[in-house]
């Protein structure tokens, strides 16, 4: 008498093995966001405190607008440090919550979208002449290889759970890599020809980067590669939903 594999009870089996696997690989990836959070938080404290003094002392729009952008991504990453640590402890996402810290930073967003603008108006109709900023550009030179990294691990954390929270955090940094580049660009370009008012476009570019991504925040219209996520290995998964119930579950 031959005993026939029970497909049914390997399957029992296995199961309780892969909900357990599943469940420490999201408790993993959401550690990681959390430590990333946290890193964020302590960078753009130094990075705005740094460059609001710069950008004042230099009467810089652009630069004073980096700095605030600096201290509106610490709020933000502190906002993610707080449900991921609420998302540890409970072991499940607060959905209403989590929409809720979504619009708190995308009026941030539009925040300093409308301080820049009203400074870059005023110093055009005033007629300021900004001072040039070694310790500026020298903070911008620093933002431009750190924020990239940082934008990308949190990415990559992201799509791994298809959390769009996380995905917010990366968006918040990614524009910080943005404005690193026109910031910068700006204060070359005056250092270059003298011109003033670079400051002041530059102030304006910070403003239409902010105004996007403060609406894609409000709206949830996050990133998620079209259904293709990433997992922790860097490896390309098939199928939002698994990273939906990893963190829902």
């Amino acid at each position: 008498m031959s005993a026939e594999p029970d497909a049914n009870a390997e399957a029992r089996v296995r199961a309780p093995g892969d909900a357990q696997a599943l469940a420490q690989r999201t408790e993993r990836l959401t550690r990681r966001g959390l430590r990333l959070a946290q890193f964020t938080v302590a960078y753009n404290v130094v990075e705005g405190v740094v460059a609001i003094t710069a950008g004042i002392a230099a009467g810089l729009v652009s630069v004073i607008g980096f700095g605030i952008d600096s201290g509106i991504e610490s709020i933000a990453a502190v906002l993610v440090w707080l449900r991921l640590s609420a998302r540890l402890r409970h072991g499940e996402a607060d959905e209403r919550k989590e929409r809720i810290t979504l619009r708190l930073v995308a009026i941030t967003f539009f925040l300093l979208a409308g301080y820049v603008t009203v400074e870059g108006i005023r110093s055009l109709v005033v007629g300021e002449t900004p001072q040039s900023s070694p310790v500026a550009v020298g903070l911008l030179i620093a933002s431009l290889v750190v924020m990239p990294l940082l934008a990308a691990a949190k990415r990559r954390v992201g799509l791994a759970l298809a959390d769009p929270l996380i995905l917010a955090d990366a968006a918040e940094t990614r524009i910080c890599v943005l404005l690193s580049v026109s910031t910068l660009l700006g204060l070359v370009i005056f250092a270059l020809t003298g011109a003033g008012w670079v400051d002041a476009v530059a102030g304006f570019v910070i403003a239409a980067f902010a105004i996007h991504e403060g609406r894609e925040a409000w709206e949830g219209e996050l990133e998620h590669d079209h259904g293709h996520d990433v997992d922790d290995d860097g490896d390309h998964d098939h199928g939002a939903d698994h990273g939906r119930t990893a963190v829902d579950g």
